[in-house]
């Protein structure tokens, strides 16, 4: 059975700033009511570890393919993918950081290791690398998050701060789609993969999270600082999966203006990683609901959880 999050009580009032209520403006018919993500959860209840894990390898296609193009200018190869279609989008990114190149390379590498090894643990039952748009999916996620048309449009291949906002979008949604899943296994070597794969995506976020934070002051060309636009982003995601109508929390940006402190790991009041179903992942990926294909999978998943 795939795991269905409980609720967490209570939200806290002051993340809900005028850009939170623009963005509840905009994407509010798009939240899904709690019957309609019961009945899609109904529907999802008698899958495989198989399953479970080529939707993980559909997440990690479409990383892999953004961290490759950005570092290396070129799609992952065809051998990896399984002959998948190219991305849409896919060019180098603009770097001028040394440390963050380095970085960004490693989390390439990482992310195309994840690819390789599903595929090869799937074996034949392992599905092809759907398409993904890694192009003009970021503007039009950029734009629901400030409520704006922003132009130029935003792209991460811009420069290096661009680059981690684009990061930032996908990574804390591997994390919690991981945890998510975890309980759903019955095979416990495929679950302790899951887990390990899990904690590479938080080191990737901490680490993204951490160098957002030290620029968070930064304004960008679209008059806003690094901080608007990632606390924007996070409430995105929470007002796209549902949590923010149902008033459940389990996204975070990185600053708390009612203590004034840096998030750094976005957890529960336990300090335990927040998770997510598969329905709410894709109500983020595609930018709408999960019944609509769109976002950053124009065509949809491929595997049975889609």
């Amino acid at each position: 059975m795939l795991y269905i999050q409980s609720p967490i009580c209570g939200t806290d009032a002051a993340r809900l700033t005028s850009q939170a209520v623009c963005i509840l403006a905009l994407l509010g018919l798009l939240a899904l009511s709690a019957p309609a993500a019961d009945a899609r959860q109904l529907k999802q209840t008698a899958i495989t570890d198989a399953d479970i894990l080529n939707f993980a390898l559909n997440l990690e296609c479409l990383e892999g393919q953004f961290y490759h193009c950005a570092v290396y200018g070129t799609p992952l190869p065809a051998s990896v993918t399984g002959n998948g279609p190219a991305p849409i989008g896919c060019q180098a990114a603009n770097f001028t950081n040394d440390d963050i190149y380095s970085l960004a390379m490693d989390v390439a590498n990482n992310e195309m290791a994840h690819v390789a090894y599903l595929r090869t643990a799937l074996g034949n039952a392992s599905v092809q690398c759907p398409q993904v748009n890694i192009g003009s999916a970021f503007a039009a996620a950029a734009n629901a998050a400030l409520n704006t048309t922003l132009s130029p449009a935003f792209t991460p291949y811009t420069n290096d701060l661009f680059f981690l906002h684009g990061a930032f979008i996908f990574e804390d949604v591997g994390v919690t789609a991981y945890k998510g899943a975890l309980t759903s296994f019955t095979n416990s070597n495929y679950m302790l993969a899951a887990a390990g794969i899990m904690a590479v995506e938080a080191y990737h976020a901490g680490y993204i999270r951490t160098a957002l934070i030290q620029n968070g002051d930064v304004v960008t060309p679209y008059g806003v600082n690094v901080t608007t636009i990632v606390n924007a982003i996070a409430m995105a995601r929470e007002t796209l999966d549902g949590s923010v109508a149902a008033h459940m929390v389990d996204d975070e940006g990185i600053y708390n203006s009612t203590t004034m402190d840096y998030i750094l790991t976005p957890v529960d009041s336990n300090a335990i990683a927040f998770s997510r179903t598969t329905t709410q992942v894709l109500d983020i990926v595609y930018l709408g609901s999960s019944t609509k294909p769109g976002g950053f999978f124009p065509n949809g998943l491929n595997g049975n959880i889609k």
